[in-house]
């Protein structure tokens, strides 16, 4: 599994994807200080990235959640990947909205599922989680078994762990932060001491916020 998170990793860096600036670290919304910057919705854009995703992802899922009956996209970044990985594993497919639309049968799941159906949600990037476990309530709502959730990436952030943890949701990922920052020393992206200042982040992301 680690050989498919470093190939991952490095796919996200090849294709700008992801971006690391440990010595002039990016803004986020929240205004914390990162020095990393993640756009995963690139992907969908790199047919061999994208393959090696879908591809990935369906292994880990026939592994972890073998009842699976339905693979949901979590809107927007894991709506496509969703396609990909129920087309690979010759599975219904359905896309969760952010909120209920506000017009029509004011439908928040698009497409078709039945009470109980055994899901997994793809979301694209996780960071504390709280998006996507959202969407996993929305789907639990409707009906839905939710066995877990399935994404691309994550930061590794203590908080996300623990909402996880307390909304009982088995989280599987292709890559990580850990893993991410060590292919980049690998691969030239960033050198010895830039490293060590992204390993110090991570041991501070106490600190992170939404």
């Amino acid at each position: 599994m680690q050989n498919l998170s470093r190939d991952i990793a490095k796919d996200l860096l090849d294709i700008k994807a992801v971006f690391l600036q440990p010595k002039d670290p990016f803004t986020w919304a929240s205004g914390i200080q990162s020095p990393i910057y993640t756009d995963n919705r690139i992907t969908i854009s790199y047919p061999e990235v994208r393959r090696r995703i879908a591809e990935g992802f369906a292994a880990r899922i026939r592994a972890e959640f073998p009842d699976v009956e339905v693979i949901a996209g979590a809107a927007t970044g894991g709506v496509p990947h969703a396609a990909w990985v129920a087309e690979i594993l010759d599975l219904p497919m359905v896309y969760i909205r952010a909120k209920a639309k506000d017009h029509g049968a004011g439908n928040q799941i698009e497409g078709r599922i039945v009470k109980n159906q055994k899901m997994v949600i793809i979301e694209d990037l996780i960071s504390t989680g709280g998006s996507v476990i959202g969407t996993a309530e929305a789907a639990r709502r409707e009906g839905a078994d939710v066995l877990g959730v399935a994404a691309i990436f994550t930061y590794e952030l203590p908080r996300g762990i623990e909402n996880f943890e307390k909304a009982n949701l088995p989280l599987i990922t292709l890559s990580n932060y850990s893993d991410l920052i060590e292919i980049a020393k690998v691969i030239g992206y960033v050198n010895a001491d830039e490293l060590q200042l992204l390993k110090k982040f991570k041991e501070n992301q106490v600190t992170w916020q939404d």
